[in-house]
């Protein structure tokens, strides 16, 4: 059973482990509104996935870390696994969809960890870790319908209520639904008036359509170009959690996303990619969240069409073409 308890002891094990991300302020993101941006993406291995994944490793018996670990992930899971394994000397597998970004494959390799590419999306690595932990007889680690995992998560949630007293809402993106997860529940055990809202991206609105019809459903498939958030079916846990504790989930195109990723770049100088910047797509950015202040990472359902958006994208791929370009010379 999720417990706050549970959330501070994920704290105390990530000591010196995960960092305490900045706060910090974006005059231009939203006008009318005053937002911050948690920087997760300065996070040790590049996301929020190390604290859950760290602390559920921390949890595993002598006999569990002995058979080694097998998980899943679209790649920022299998970075923060294959960390923590690295750090305990536990052998790990990690299954990821073969479109997986270079970036995140190579960085998982370079921890350590065996990674295993499986045609499809996540939750076709999904299934191919399961294989595994049934063929080898490793310990599976979920990326998000794990207590531990969503624990580990919402220590997110107690650096932002130290870091920001008088927060009105906290958006966030949405996969499986662990981040969201470990943040509301955390939130609304502690600071019960705070809002907490969460998105998707329009083409892998698995929790959003779950979350309206009142049961879990599963998609036929997904597209996106948040691949960190591309999944088909939200977890059983994840899905109660955020039925209970979230106030709206929304959904934001790719236009928006694209939009959104160039503006985090231009504004506020920070890379990030479409699973982070989904929070700032979408009618956050044309005063959605007016009168707010908190940490933004998603918001947008009235898709109101912004006829640069088709430019914005255009720019977004020149964009990354000169950086891949440069880093090929360079390397």
């Amino acid at each position: 059973m999720l417990t706050i308890d549970n959330v501070y002891r994920a704290r105390n094990a990530l000591k010196g482990v995960a960092r305490k991300t900045d706060v910090i302020y974006a005059p231009k993101i939203c006008k009318g509104a005053e937002v911050y941006l948690k920087t997760e993406n300065l996070q040790i291995t590049g996301s929020f996935k190390v604290r859950g994944a760290y602390y559920k490793m921390s949890k595993l018996s002598k006999e569990e870390k002995a058979r080694g670990v097998v998980a899943c992930s679209a790649g920022n899971h299998a970075q923060g696994v294959a960390l923590a394994a690295k750090e305990n000397g536990i052998k790990a597998v990690i299954c990821l969809p073969d479109g997986a970004p270079i970036s995140k494959v190579e960085a998982t390799k370079s921890y350590g960890a065996e990674v295993c590419l499986v045609k499809g999306v996540y939750d076709d690595a999904y299934q191919k870790a399961l294989e595994l932990r049934d063929e080898q007889g490793y310990t599976f680690l979920h990326p998000f319908d794990d207590e531990d995992v969503i624990a580990g998560q919402g220590t997110i949630a107690l650096e932002i209520l130290e870091q920001l007293h008088d927060v009105d809402a906290i958006i966030v993106p949405i996969g499986g639904g662990g981040l969201i997860s470990g943040i509301a529940y955390t939130v609304k055990t502690l600071a019960p008036s705070v809002k907490v809202y969460g998105v998707q991206a329009s083409g892998a609105p698995s929790m959003a359509n779950s979350i309206a019809d009142h049961k879990i459903e599963e998609l036929s498939s997904v597209s996106t170009i948040a691949d960190g958030i591309a999944v088909k079916r939200p977890g059983t846990l994840t899905y109660e959690l955020v039925e209970k504790y979230v106030d709206e989930v929304v959904t934001v195109t790719d236009d928006e996303i694209s939009a959104a990723i160039l503006a985090l770049m231009e504004q506020q100088k920070l890379v990030t990619e479409g699973a982070g910047a989904v929070a700032v797509g979408g009618d956050v950015r044309q005063g959605g969240l007016a009168g707010q202040k908190g940490r933004l990472r998603a918001f947008g359902r009235q898709h109101r069409r912004d006829h640069s958006l088709a430019r914005n994208q255009a720019r977004l791929v020149d964009v990354w073409q000169k950086l891949s370009a440069h880093r090929r010379a360079c390397g």
